[in-house]
């Protein structure tokens, strides 16, 4: 029986010494943060920024860091922040609940394996796409709520050593219905697609287990299905799509009051 509390974010304390150990417990974040990183588009010119939300030790700098962004990295533990700084990551230790950003002040949002932790996702969603400028893009991965992705995140996971024990809780997946319908709500209109570990992959990791020179066992590829696993993509509309109309009809009323 598990005598821990599930998602705690101590928990990363405990386990602060997986972020870049080759074939440690948080390989499969390493894969996922490469495949994050190719949904990030090249900035137009220098200066642009990136806000990497729940940036943990800092996965996603080594993919990005030639593009040229300010990296700032938003996390909750100081022991994820330090190594996240030693990848040349701003860091910021906040709750992603509550940024302490200026209003569209980034080019980039990214949420990578962090929406499905979060107690207040409506909460969390609003404060993303706050910080995003217009016309910037969003990027994230997370876990669906489905009974399948439960069973194998959870129970087959945790089993294998896929997923550190206690690390999710199920109660806090989020589907891809629900979390279109959040950014929606902020002007943002999200595309996902399902994504997966490589088979081999796995086997090299959890069967296996070579030692490595430091590079990824595996890696993320799409797939047909976001029964488990799904990436997302999307940008922020210069002005919700019925401003425009709204001051139209404002404006044309008043003129045919007069």
């Amino acid at each position: 029986m598990l005598s821990m509390r599930r998602n705690d974010p101590c928990q990363y304390d405990d386990l602060a010494g997986e972020w870049w150990r080759p074939g440690g417990g948080f390989e499969l974040l390493r894969w996922l943060a490469a495949a994050r990183a190719e949904l990030i588009p090249r900035p137009g010119e220098p200066g642009r920024v990136l806000v990497d939300a729940g940036c943990g030790g800092g996965l996603l700098a080594p993919h990005v860091s030639a593009l040229g962004y300010q990296h700032v990295g938003v996390d909750l533990r100081a022991s994820g922040l330090v190594q996240a700084a030693e990848q040349g990551v701003v860091p910021v230790a906040a709750d992603v609940a509550g940024l302490p950003l200026a209003d569209g002040c980034a080019d980039v949002v990214v949420a990578g394996e962090i929406l499905e932790h979060v107690p207040d996702l409506s909460g969390t969603v609003a404060e993303l796409c706050r910080v995003l400028r217009p016309g910037g893009r969003v990027v994230l991965d997370t876990v669906n709520s489905t009974a399948l992705s439960r069973f194998v995140t959870v129970t087959l996971g945790e089993r294998l050593g896929v997923a550190p024990v206690g690390l999710h809780d199920p109660a806090l997946f989020v589907s891809p219905r629900r979390l279109r319908a959040e950014f929606a709500r902020h002007g943002v209109r999200l595309a996902v697609r399902g994504v997966r570990p490589t088979f081999s992959g796995l086997v090299r990791w959890l069967v296996v287990r070579p030692a490595s020179d430091g590079r990824p066992l595996g890696q993320i590829v799409p797939t047909f299905s976001t029964a488990i696993l799904y990436q997302g993509i999307g940008h922020k509309a210069a002005a919700p799509p019925f401003a425009v109309g709204q001051v139209g009809a404002s404006s044309s009323g008043k003129r045919d009051g007069r």
